[in-house]
């Protein structure tokens, strides 16, 4: 597990940078700054979870693997995919109903946040 969680961490970082890249290079002159707005909060979250999605990897090795870092690190994926994705897609399609699931993507955040922070004060990791 730990393992699987770094490669989707440096997966998920390798494309965060190249979605940025593409974003400020090839996006600037063709969407609304408003639009680039929403798609540069969309690669901030998506780097600042691609290294969470690391970081209980890290963990997982150091304090050993448990359903509770097993799913922060699931919900920490399925959040960059669902916030950021969506935000990539609104910002670029002017899709407006995709911002009625970015809160999804933002609960899956949280809840992640909060299951490393239940693993890291259990005595039993379960």
């Amino acid at each position: 597990m730990s393992r699987r969680f770094i490669a989707w961490g440096s997966i998920l970082m390798a494309l965060s940078v190249a979605i940025g890249a593409f974003g400020a290079h090839m996006l600037e002159d063709k969407i609304t700054p408003d639009e680039l707005a929403i798609y540069e909060t969309g690669v901030h979250y998506h780097m600042i979870h691609g290294l969470a999605v690391l970081i209980t990897g890290i963990v997982a090795k150091v304090l050993g693997e448990s359903r509770k870092l097993f799913w922060t690190g699931t919900l920490f994926i399925a959040g960059t995919i669902i916030f950021s994705g969506s935000l990539y897609v609104l910002s670029i399609s002017g899709i407006k109903w995709l911002g009625a699931i970015t809160p999804i993507g933002g609960v899956s955040f949280i809840v992640g946040w909060l299951m490393l922070m239940s693993s890291a004060l259990s005595r039993k990791n379960a």
